[in-house]
């Protein structure tokens, strides 16, 4: 459930619940490895679809379905010099992760992605805190 707004679980439910069968299987898939990697993260729906936030409600990740593939948004420089050439074969831009349809959506790298992210988002976080404790 959503700290900030009890209704976005709901909303992300049912956004869920509209998609065809197999988008559905897969976004719930994806759902579910992101909860995996951030388990705290606060559900939402931003830019018209499902995405995670944490750490003072910074953008965590998003995820939605296309045509011909499901794609990840963690918007991070930083998960692909990590993940080098795990990663390659997906990547369809710098902060654009996609996973093509009919084919297993790789669960575990996806949850590696959603740590790597949750650790960027918490190091903002401790430096923007250490900025305001320093005062003006």
């Amino acid at each position: 459930m959503s700290e900030t707004d009890p209704s976005a679980d709901t909303e992300v439910d049912e956004y869920l619940a509209a998609l065809p069968d197999g988008d559905r299987v897969a976004m719930t898939e994806l759902r579910r490895a992101i909860r995996a990697g951030a388990p705290e993260a606060t559900e939402v729906i931003a830019y018209r679809m499902p995405a995670f936030r944490s750490h003072g409600d910074q953008f965590l990740v998003s995820y939605d379905a296309y045509q011909r593939h499901y794609s990840l948004f963690p918007a991070s420089g930083g998960v692909v010099e990590e993940l080098g050439e795990e990663i390659a074969p997906y990547l369809a831009g710098r902060g654009t992760i996609r996973f093509p349809k009919g084919k297993p959506i790789p669960t575990g790298l996806v949850t590696r992605i959603v740590r790597i992210r949750l650790a960027e988002n918490a190091a903002a976080a401790g430096t923007r805190a250490s900025r305001r404790s320093a005062g003006p």
